[in-house]
């Protein structure tokens, strides 16, 4: 895993290049890299922060799923993604899974370079004006880019409701 400033995750910026994205890079202070604290610190709008959330099913074989939303949404893990991933419980995955599955720590979580598994995106996010901030990967970059960017990645589905108001 990379954990150095200004410098995406090795998997993050090769996923990037490979899908030939348009992007800029954020630097951020480790300490800052959740997204409350963040926005906060930077002066970006919560509806302007996506979040990545790696989702895990309960029963086994356990299947993973990367839900896209944003900030100022909550994830609709008991409904939406509970029939998206034909599962009777869904919930985050734990830190130990996601680590495992990604090689990236919670709060610099992202879409890019992930493993061949399911990649939901609210449709809120797509309708952002704005350019959108996920994580770069680890927790001291972050990746800014128009929402349609997204289209480019494998295994996207725009999802209606993926996300509900807090």
């Amino acid at each position: 895993m990379i954990e150095q400033t200004g410098k995406l995750h090795d998997l993050v910026a090769d996923a990037l290049a490979q899908h030939q994205l348009q992007y800029s890079v954020f630097e951020c202070d480790p300490s800052f890299a959740d997204t409350a604290l963040f926005c906060e610190k930077y002066g970006f709008q919560l509806g302007q922060s996506a979040n990545a959330i790696i989702v895990a099913t309960k029963s086994e074989p356990v299947r993973f799923a990367c839900c896209i939303v944003l900030a100022n949404t909550k994830l609709d893990v008991n409904r939406t993604v509970s029939k998206l991933l034909g599962a009777k419980k869904v919930s985050f995955a734990t830190a130990e899974q996601t680590m495992a599955l990604t090689g990236m720590q919670i709060g610099g979580v992202t879409p890019f370079g992930l493993p061949d598994i399911p990649l939901y995106v609210d449709a809120a996010v797509m309708a952002s004006s704005l350019e959108i901030i996920l994580g770069g990967g680890n927790r001291s970059t972050k990746v800014v880019l128009q929402p349609e960017q997204l289209l480019k990645l494998a295994n996207v589905e725009i999802v209606d409701g993926l996300a509900i108001s807090k």
